[in-house]
């Protein structure tokens, strides 16, 4: 009696699921970037249903510093390019997918170095999100790049990039005014500037 009953509360206590159950899963679509997956799946909560998900490596993003001249209000690269999805160009801190097995710190030191041509002494990880978790399953890790090295860009083919240096105030100021419409350049600008406040 007193052995069932320990089991009764052994299964009481037992945590609910954290990741949802898949029934099955089959690619709806798969091109040279991403996939589209179809899966039937039971949700932690019990709540059954079919959720269709852009599958991805991954990206990473770089936050890249120039503070030699003023540690208070730095120099940060920034980007312009079409985007034909928002259908508008954007100003954007300089990021990239990151390749099949992939070390994400290598993408972002290989993104910031074709894209801007620049490289940095000293990275570090500022954190990890999901940009939008209702459909796609892209993390983006944010790095901090600094004691950057000037060099030649060496963008691919499909990629026409204006960069610039903006310092930081002015960066807060565009963000303040609504002309930086991309999610990462918005994530990692605000975070680096409460960061940088703290200090």
């Amino acid at each position: 009696m007193a052995k069932k009953a320990a089991v009764q509360k052994k299964k009481a206590t037992k945590k609910p699921a954290e990741v949802a159950e898949v029934l099955s899963s089959e690619v709806a679509y798969q091109g040279p970037l991403f996939r589209v997956t179809r899966d039937r799946i039971v949700e932690p909560d019990g709540n059954e249903g079919t959720r269709e998900v852009v599958r991805h490596n991954g990206s990473v993003v770089i936050l890249a510093i120039d503070s030699s001249k003023s540690k208070k209000d730095p120099w940060v690269v920034i980007e312009r390019q079409y985007r034909h999805a928002a259908g508008q160009y954007l100003w954007e801190l300089p990021a990239g997918k990151l390749d099949a097995g992939e070390e994400p710190l290598t993408g972002a030191q290989r993104e910031l170095e074709e894209e801007t041509g620049y490289r940095a002494k000293k990275w570090k990880l500022l954190i990890e999100y999901w940009a939008s978790p209702g459909f796609l399953g892209e993390s983006m890790k944010l790095y901090l790049a600094e004691g950057l090295i000037a060099g030649e860009a060496h963008p691919e083919e499909d990629e026409k990039i204006d960069f610039r240096l903006v310092k930081l105030s002015e960066l807060l100021k565009k963000i303040a005014k609504g002309e930086i419409k991309d999610g990462k350049t918005l994530v990692g600008t605000m975070l680096y500037a409460r960061k940088l406040k703290k200090k």
